[in-house]
Order: C-alpha cells, then structure tokens, then sequence
C-alpha cells in the first residue's frame, strides 16, 4: 500500500489563472465580469430578433469574452477545490465563484431565450456568412425552444440551483471524498481500497470489497438522502419544461434523440451473453467453481506489473507516438508544463478526469495514480480527453465543447492505443491472455456496465416519480435487480454489492451521463477499425474529427471520419467486435493450457 511511484510530486501549475486564492486579481475579476454582463444587457435586452447578421456576430464575440472570464474563475476555483475538498477556504472560493456565475446568467439569459424565440424566418440570419463561427451553436439553441420558460422564471431557477442543487451536489462530492476505509490497520482513501479488488489473492480482494462496503454503510441514510432529493428535483423541473422523460433534457444536450439512445440500450442488452460467455472463461482460468462480486476484476499473476510514474509517461508516449508525432508531441505538453494532478491524496475527489477550462487556457488532467496497469489506461484514457479538448479550442466557448456522446471519443482511442502498443511488445502468450483480460474488462466497464448503470437510473428515475422518496433499501434492490440483469448466472451478487450505488458521482452530479461512455467505447471501435484497415491514411481524418470539436453534429463531424450515425447497424458492429475479443481469449486460453 506504500509503494512510491514517482507520482506524488506530480502537482498541476493553475498560475495560469490566478497566482494564489488570495490573488486580488480574483475580487477585480468577480466585479468586472458582471459590469460587463450587465453592461451587455443594456445594449442588447429587447433587441436579438431584430440583430443583422453582422451585429448579432458582434454581440456573440462580446458574450464569448465575458464567458471566457467567468469561466477562468470558475476553472480555477473548481480545480483548486478538487485536490482537498474537505478545505473551508477553498469551498468558500468555489461557493463565491458560482454565486458570481449563477448572478452573471441571470443577467445574461435574456439572450438566448430572445434567440430561441425568433420567428422561422427571423431565424434564418443564422445562415450568413459573418455568422459561420457560431452558427452551429444558435441553430443548436433553437432546439430547446420547446422547454424554455419566460425570463422570469429561468432567472428564479437559475439562482436557485446555486444553493439547491449544486449545493446538493457538492455536498455529496464532500461527504464521499471524506470517507476513510479500513485497511491494514489504516484509514485510507477508497482509491486504495479498490485497487485490491484486482488482487490476484481472492482473501485480499473480498477483505477489500468489505471495507468498501463497511466505509459506505455509516453513510447510506445521508447518501440517500441527498440521492432522494437531487431525483425529485429534476423531477420537477422536468415536469415544469416538459420533456418526456428522465433523459430526454441529456439527449438534447448530447444532440441526440430519445429514440437513437433507446437504439443504443436496447443493442447492448440484447447482447449480455458475451457478459456471461466471458465470465464462464474467467471462472475457469481462475479455477473456482463460483464468482461473487468481489473476483470481478481478479487479475491473473502474470498481469501484476508496477509502472512508475515515468514508465507510464514513456507507455503512453511512445504509443501516441507510433500513431501520430503530433499525438504524442501534445500528450507531453501536460507533462512538461505541469497540467497534470497526479498523487493520492486525502480528501482529493476521486478517479479522474481532464477539465477543458477556457479555450484561452488549456486543459488540465486529475487521476489518483497508483502504479497499477490500469492506472496507465486511465492516464491515457485523460489524456486522450486533453489531447481532444486542446485541439478543438480555436473554436471558442460556443464550439470547442462536444456533447457527452463524442466527449468520450479521444479518451477511448487513447486507451486502445496504449493496449495496442503493450499487446505488440509482448510474446508471452500467458501474459497477452491476462492483458486481453483486461481489455476486454475494461471494455465490459464502458459498455455493459454503463448501459446497466444506465437502466439503474431508468429504474429509479422512473420509482422516485412513481412512488415518492425511496428508501435505502428500494435503491439496493434496484441497483442489485439491473446489475444481476448483465451478469446473469455467471457472477453472484451478495447482499452487500447492494449499497455500491451510493458512492457513484454521476448519477448525482450529471443524471443521465453514463450512456455516453457506451457510446464512446462503441463508436471508438469502429474508428479503430478503420484505422487499423487503412493505416496512416486515417490519421488527420482523425484529427479532423477532434479538432471540429463541437462546432458541428456529431453526425457531421464523424462522416469526416466515414462513419454513418444513422446506420441501424452501427452498435451492433462495435458489439461485435466486443464479442470477437472474447473469441481471442478463448483462442489464448487454449495456448496456455
């Protein structure tokens, strides 16, 4: 459990926005913004329909500045809080900052709901020339027409949230970030914990999965409660926009339909057999008779490898590199210029994730890096995401940012990548069993796993409007009745697996996410198809797509790569693929015996 790596003084540099939380540049800023907001509405209130071409340009420039402000302040907030979310200071800093950025779109909103509410015709400016840099983004807006409410009441929404439900949200970022669990006579951070579950020793991997269980317990009518109340809220204001389900406000978001997600969800439980095709393999190369919860990622012997931070730098570059120069020439920037946050750390959120910030900055990268392998995915898996986010950046506030759907694109690839990379160097075939293992573990977590997930919050989504507040108890058996749906007969769920929705942030901080990352793993194996048929040819296709960011459609953006989004047959080509892996190891497995 003290095994250095090399990570821990692997600390990101955020002078880039302010030099300290001290830094007066902060208050100045705070202040000037929202004369700026307000300085902005005088000029424009009342007046977006009747804007030509060239001022409504202007005004969007103007409003991309003001958004470029506020969002450095709320990076840097938001980013300084991670690291030590039990910290006062930096709570009140990011408390501060979202007051100030909830008080700055109030003053703002008007513009958009003046946009969203022009005439088809007056709608049609969006088409000229000058307006070319933003004109995804106001035909995207006009979508939302249809659950928009009058400016008074978005104004009373929009404040509200600040301390409803992102207060929620924090305080379950807070509470979860502050529990400890017992291990080895210690009080540690649940990273370190549930590294153990890939302990090939199954004593350690079911002590392990105790002590997750033992940590959360004391903290599930909290947890519940804040779960309970975060439902009902979108609940509401689902009901008070009028959109026809739970997910339909994320699909709009994600530029999506109801309809092609449900294509998605329905393509990948269709297919949970490969789940319990797989796990019959992993039963019999473990040599048990029976898998619980607690052997789900049980790693074979020759798959434990210790990669040191620098190792897993080199990992990940040289895999980069053998793609693109310029991949990898990106990739080293965040290592170079310290944009990365690397060590474990009390109270630090965790897992991991890559922030864009402002397109006038730069991404930055949080993981918590233990020296498991699979650390070294999720370096990559980050990285893919900066890599992403940094190239789409000259299109501003309102094109740089993706939809969910292909956010999780570049993280995929990147990922796939460094497996690429490892399974070339390697002869062994006992150890290229227990790395396609892996993979294809990985590759459950983000398809399977997350669709399962996914039904999770369908269910309880749909019980929280149906019945009222849910107790403890209807969420376990809501969570144990959708997990044991993908694993069928071949894994056993204790009872105890049941409270492991508890510590989950999505389902609290973004409700509806977790299809995107089926969507990304499947979408991605379909690039990497292509890639691998077509070779060097396929590289600025590529970076095309990721530096289009999110200045088009998806649909648009990925023809460029020649993929069709509308092809009935799309999902189950990448499930197939999925199903082909297995049929490898299948092959391994019979190599090794």
């Amino acid at each position: 459990m003290n095994q250095t790596t090399g990570a821990e003084n692997v600390i990101w540099d955020l002078s880039i926005f302010y030099a300290s939380p001290e830094d007066s540049a902060i208050s100045r800023d705070l202040t000037d913004v929202q004369a700026q907001a307000e300085r902005f509405a005088e000029r424009y209130h009342g007046r977006v329909a009747s804007l030509s071409a060239a001022e409504l340009a202007e005004a969007l420039g103007e409003l991309e500045a003001i958004y470029e402000k506020i969002g450095k302040l709320s990076a840097y907030a938001h980013l300084h809080w991670t690291t030590n979310t039990a910290d006062p200071v930096r709570g009140a800093l990011l408390q501060r900052v979202r007051e100030a950025d909830s008080k700055l779109d109030q003053t703002l909103l008007f513009f958009m709901l003046e946009w969203t509410h022009v005439s088809e015709e007056g709608a049609k400016v969006a088409d000229a020339p000058a307006l070319s840099r933003y004109r995804h983004y106001l035909r995207k807006q006009l979508r939302y027409r249809p659950h928009l409410l009058s400016e008074a009441e978005e104004k009373i929404l929009n404040e509200k949230a600040v301390t409803g439900r992102d207060a929620w949200a924090r305080f379950f970022t807070e509470t979860v970030s502050s529990i400890r669990y017992e291990w080895e006579g210690q009080q540690v951070p649940q990273s370190l914990v549930m590294r153990q579950l890939y302990a090939p020793e199954r004593d350690v991997r079911k002590r392990a999965a105790d002590s997750i269980t033992a940590g959360l317990r004391p903290h599930l009518r909290t947890l519940t409660f804040v779960f309970n109340t975060l439902l009902a809220d979108k609940a509401s204001e689902d009901r008070l926009r009028k959109y026809p389900t739970w997910l339909s406000a994320r699909n709009l978001a994600n530029e999506t339909t109801d309809e092609a997600v449900q294509a998605l969800v329905s393509a990948v439980t269709s297919r949970y057999d490969i789940v319990s095709r797989y796990y019959g393999i992993k039963r019999r190369l473990l040599g048990l008779d029976e898998l619980f919860d607690y052997d789900r990622y049980a790693m074979l012997p020759s798959a434990q490898t210790h990669y040191t931070w620098e190792a897993a730098r080199n990992v990940v570059l040289d895999a980069f590199g053998a793609f693109s120069p310029r991949m990898a020439e990106i990739a080293r920037e965040f290592f170079e210029h310290n944009w990365i946050h690397a060590p474990v750390m009390p109270n630090k959120s965790g897992g991991a994730f890559a922030s864009p910030t402002v397109p006038s900055a730069h991404p930055f990268i949080l993981v918590n890096y233990t020296g498991a392998v699979r650390d070294v995915m999720t370096l990559a898996h980050e990285l893919g995401h900066g890599i992403h986010m940094y190239l789409s950046r000259p299109h501003g506030i309102f094109g740089a940012y993706t939809p969910l759907t292909t956010a999780e694109m570049a993280s995929v690839f990147g990922e796939m990548l460094v497996f690429n990379n490892l399974m070339a160097r390697e002869n062994d075939p006992s150890v290229r069993l227990t790395m396609l293992a892996s993979k294809i573990e990985d590759t459950f977590a983000t398809v399977f796993r997350q669709i399962s997930m996914n039904r999770f919050e369908e269910a309880v989504h749909t019980a929280r409007r149906t019945e009222g507040e849910l107790s403890t108890e209807r969420l376990n058996a809501l969570w144990l009745e959708t997990q044991r749906a993908m694993f069928g007969e071949s894994l056993t769920l204790r009872d105890d697996y049941a409270i492991w929705w508890s510590y989950v942030p999505h389902f609290v901080n973004t409700p509806g996410y977790v299809y995107a990352y089926a969507f990304g793993e499947l979408l991605v194996l379909a690039l990497f198809s292509r890639y691998k048929q077509e070779g060097a040819s396929f590289v600025p296709r590529y970076f095309d797509v990721l530096s289009s960011g999110g200045s088009d459609s998806p649909e648009n953006i990925l023809a460029k790569a020649g993929v069709d989004l509308n092809d009935p047959n799309f999902w189950q080509q990448g499930l197939q693929i999925i199903d082909d892996m297995v049929s490898d190891l299948e092959a391994l497995t019979v190599q090794v015996q």
